[in-house]
């Protein structure tokens, strides 16, 4: 060696070992684990939001449950939407009485889902309103009342969303879409769902006119219902029999706004399992 330090083949006494100094190899050796140690973190970091349940926005959670609501009609069991009985309350005030007298109305058809809505209900103008608000189908059920005595259609048009529902029962609120008088006294009902017919021993007796009419918006669903009495008595407002009367709405109702809470009843929270690509 050299009194510079150099060493024969060229190379300096101080750099001769290629690793460089035993202290600069631990602080390599110290940073490498560092980052080793750190990117795992990231890794592991990234693997448990992966497995976490993922949060939706309100506007999501809100969109979710109206596609839930929305699908309802098709996914739903006829039988579940129009219940083979339906329980309903008479009041003590149309009873004369201390309480409310507790009733059923026991479903006698179910009618073929109507896609073209405009023949499930009374006027050209009415199946116009829910062309125009984008209605879908039109399903129909009907009922009696445990005595036999009332008969009623509730039916449900589909609407594209709430919004569509509620312009299209404005629609058929209007007072120009009343429905003219009738021959024989009954007239100026709302025009709205057609009453279910069908065949059989049963035909006749359920062959009925409209005596009460009305309709209302529940979620993307316009329920209408119609009532009337199921037998052959004579064809007079149903306003002249105050019982009747009452015992007619209350049925007709309890049966729509049961269908009504069915279809358009707010769903559980939606919540995702939380693995990837929930």
């Amino acid at each position: 060696m050299h009194g510079d330090g150099m060493y024969a083949d060229g190379t300096y006494g101080g750099r001769r070992s290629r690793g460089g100094s035993p202290g600069r190899r631990r602080r390599a050796a110290i940073l490498a684990l560092i980052l080793g140690v750190a990117g795992l973190v990231v890794s592991l970091a990234g693997v448990t939001i992966q497995l976490l349940p993922r949060h939706f926005t309100a506007d999501q959670q809100r969109e979710i449950e109206a596609w839930e609501v929305m699908r309802r009609w098709q996914t739903m069991p006829a039988g579940k939407i129009f219940p083979a009985s339906v329980s309903y309350q008479l009041s003590a005030v149309a009873l004369q009485d201390a309480s409310p007298l507790s009733l059923n109305a026991i479903r006698v058809s179910i009618a073929p889902q109507q896609p073209d809505c405009a023949k499930a209900v009374t006027s050209a103008v009415v199946g116009a309103v829910l062309r125009r608000n984008g209605c879908k189908a039109v399903l129909r059920a009907t009922y009696v009342d445990a005595t036999r005595s009332y008969v009623m259609t509730v039916g449900v048009a589909v609407l594209p969303n709430a919004a569509a529902a509620a312009s299209a029962n404005s629609g058929l609120s209007q007072p120009r879409l009343a429905a003219v008088r009738e021959v024989g006294g009954i007239g100026r009902l709302s025009v709205g769902v057609r009453v279910v017919r069908f065949g059989g021993a049963a035909a006749g007796r359920y062959d009925y006119n409209r005596q009460i009419s009305a309709s209302f918006a529940a979620g993307p669903y316009l329920v209408m219902y119609a009532a009337g009495y199921s037998d052959s008595r004579p064809r007079v407002p149903v306003a002249d029999d105050r019982y009747s009367d009452a015992e007619m709405t209350s049925m007709a109702a309890g049966v729509a706004h049961s269908v009504a809470d069915t279809l358009a009843a707010s769903p559980a929270p939606p919540q995702c399992p939380g693995t990837p690509g929930c």
